[in-house]
């Protein structure tokens, strides 16, 4: 759809909002809205949350867009003994720090509540021109982090916060344009979730697919044995189980310490394989790495050789599998097959290793600790094993040729989520800034 634009324009006086509508008229923050902090009660003493009736809210909340619900509750007597304060209904909040993208994320109340300390109330002076505000806000996210030291953690504050360029024009083209977005960001974040939903099934598809496929062949009609593991069930007749101890060396990598020593690391010698490396896409092969070793750093880690088999054994991402198409130096939160049978066939093991991944996370969790694969542990996985490799080859075969339909079903609904959230960018960004007139749109 086509909207129409201003009949006259004028400069903002700032850059990244370009021109606006003749009778708008800029303004910074501080002259059209209260800002504030808020403040934590101490979490030693019981006696400020337990049984509290006091909405209170962190700057994870702030990725809800509308808050409808706190984080927490405080008491009367934790909200008198700190710097809490009042958020009404219908205000604003913005996150002064935190983790990756929660800085300068902004969101509205839909109830009277308290904050944190890393989070701004922002009220403006008219309540009505609150959703606009939030609109405009929204637009400036990437503007608003640079003001405040970009990808730091922290920096943002209530003078930056007073410091943001704002318009004041007529209240009900405000509405309008509010109005506008709030409908027309609906129906695309309803397409956003359709869209991500059908990325999860398909994803489950390939999941199960792999995991079929590695425990039962391609023959549908094949007779079926008790494997006798019992999370892997019935196998094919003439298959076979095997322990990835009997068909292969299974060693752990290296990390040099301690890390970051400039002796070892940020070197241009040698690829420096790490678990992140490893776990950031799902393609089979690892084809380079962003960190290199020093020379005296390989010294001091494992060389793998290209064309092993390897696996994640630690931490949240462990028990995903790759094989390497460069030679490099792994971190010991890796494992690698080598010396691997003739008999086995290394793409075949690796999807079924890929099979694994969701099921060793389940059954190596060791209560609230870190979750470890040890190398003993990985000998002894049992692999259904069909004895001839012309088997394997055609599994591992049939596998490559059905995930490649899949996952390039995943990259169009992902091209066209891009394309639809670029879009919404530009629509919000437009809208707010006057380039586009939406009064009728929304009449």
């Amino acid at each position: 759809m086509k909207f129409p634009a201003y009949p006259k324009y004028k400069s903002s006086g700032v850059e990244w909002l370009g021109d606006v509508p003749e009778d708008w008229t800029p303004i910074r923050l501080k002259w059209i809205a209260t800002r504030y902090a808020g403040g934590t009660p101490d979490r030693s003493n019981d006696s400020y949350w337990e049984d509290g009736s006091i909405p209170w809210i962190n700057s994870g909340e702030v990725n809800q867009g509308l808050i409808t619900k706190p984080s927490a509750y405080i008491t009367p007597e934790g909200y008198a003994n700190s710097s809490a304060r009042w958020v009404q209904a219908g205000a604003l909040v913005m996150a002064l720090a935190g983790q990756g993208k929660t800085k300068g994320i902004v969101a509205q109340t839909a109830i009277r509540t308290t904050c944190n300390q890393s989070m701004a109330a922002i009220v403006p002076n008219d309540l009505e021109s609150a959703r606009y505000l939030y609109w405009l806000l929204v637009s400036q996210y990437e503007a608003i982090r640079n003001m405040a030291g970009g990808e730091q953690r922290d920096g943002l504050n209530l003078d930056i916060l007073g410091e943001i360029p704002c318009f004041r024009f007529e209240q009900a083209e405000q509405r309008a344009i509010a109005g506008f977005l709030d409908r027309e960001t609906a129906k695309m974040d309803t397409l956003l979730a359709k869209r991500r939903a059908l990325i999860e099934k398909l994803k489950e598809k390939r999941t199960a697919l792999i995991s079929r496929t590695v425990t039962r062949g391609l023959n549908p009609n094949a007779k079926l044995k008790p494997s006798g593991i019992e999370w892997l069930g019935d196998i094919p007749k003439h298959w076979e189980v095997k322990k990835f101890g009997y068909i292969s060396i299974v060693v752990r990598g290296a990390s040099p310490r301690p890390a970051g020593d400039p002796r070892y690391f940020d070197g241009d010698f040698i690829p420096w394989i790490t678990v992140g490396e490893v776990t950031k896409d799902e393609k089979v092969y690892l084809t380079s790495t962003e960190s290199m070793l020093t020379e005296e750093g390989a010294a001091n880690s494992r060389t793998i050789r290209s064309g092993t088999l390897i696996l994640t054994n630690s931490g949240a991402t462990l028990g995903v599998p790759k094989i390497l198409s460069i030679t490099g130096c792994a971190n010991d939160g890796i494992v690698a097959f080598e010396s691997l049978s003739k008999k086995a066939n290394k793409l075949f093991l690796y999807y079924y290793l890929r099979s694994l991944t969701e099921n060793l996370r389940d059954r190596i969790k060791q209560g609230s600790g870190q979750p470890n694969l040890n190398t003993d542990i990985i000998k002894a996985l049992g692999i259904p094993f069909p004895p001839e490799p012309a088997e394997q080859s055609a599994i591992a075969a049939y596998l490559d040729a059905e995930t490649a339909k899949i996952d390039r079903m995943v990259e169009k609904v992902e091209l066209a989520i891009a394309r639809l959230q670029e879009y919404r960018t530009a629509l919000i960004t437009a809208a707010v800034t006057g380039k586009i007139d939406v009064r009728k749109a929304t009449a």
